[in-house]
């Protein structure tokens, strides 16, 4: 059995906005990471660094310009090992609906909750990062 992440937000953006923000560095160190790599094509391998000791690698699993994308980890910690997350995005009106999913995590135990709500919160950072242009800074972000 393992278990999966679901979250679903609109955002006052355009899907290539908010598909750019999600696949490009220098993007993803304004709402997620401290420092990344990577780009968004088929096998591509990603760094995503958030400390000497969360220095993370995975490989994009499957893109689809301004539609999809999902990263599959490669080298992570125990629990975000044989997990894939991504964003499919939909456009709605002008705005654009992301369903957002962190699959595979083979238990339900303290990590996998405390993900859960950390993907929230990165989630409505990335929301405000678009809508109003607001930077968390990196130690604040958990």
């Amino acid at each position: 059995m393992s278990y999966s992440i679901f979250h679903n937000l609109v955002i006052k953006a355009s899907v290539k906005e908010v598909f750019d923000t999600v696949t490009q560095s220098e993007h993803l160190d304004n709402w997620w990471t401290l420092k990344s790599s990577g780009k968004p094509e088929l096998n591509s391998e990603y760094n995503l660094n958030f400390t000497d000791d969360y220095n993370w690698f995975c490989k994009v699993s499957k893109v689809k310009d301004n539609e999809t994308f999902y990263l599959k980890m490669t080298k992570s910690d125990k629990d975000w090992k044989s997990t894939t997350f991504g964003f499919d995005l939909e456009t709605k009106g002008g705005e654009t609906l992301v369903k957002f999913s962190h699959i595979n995590w083979q238990e339900d135990n303290h990590h996998f909750r405390h993900s859960s709500f950390c993907w929230a919160m990165l989630l409505n950072g990335l929301k405000n990062y678009l809508e109003k242009g607001i930077i968390i800074p990196f130690e604040e972000r958990n």
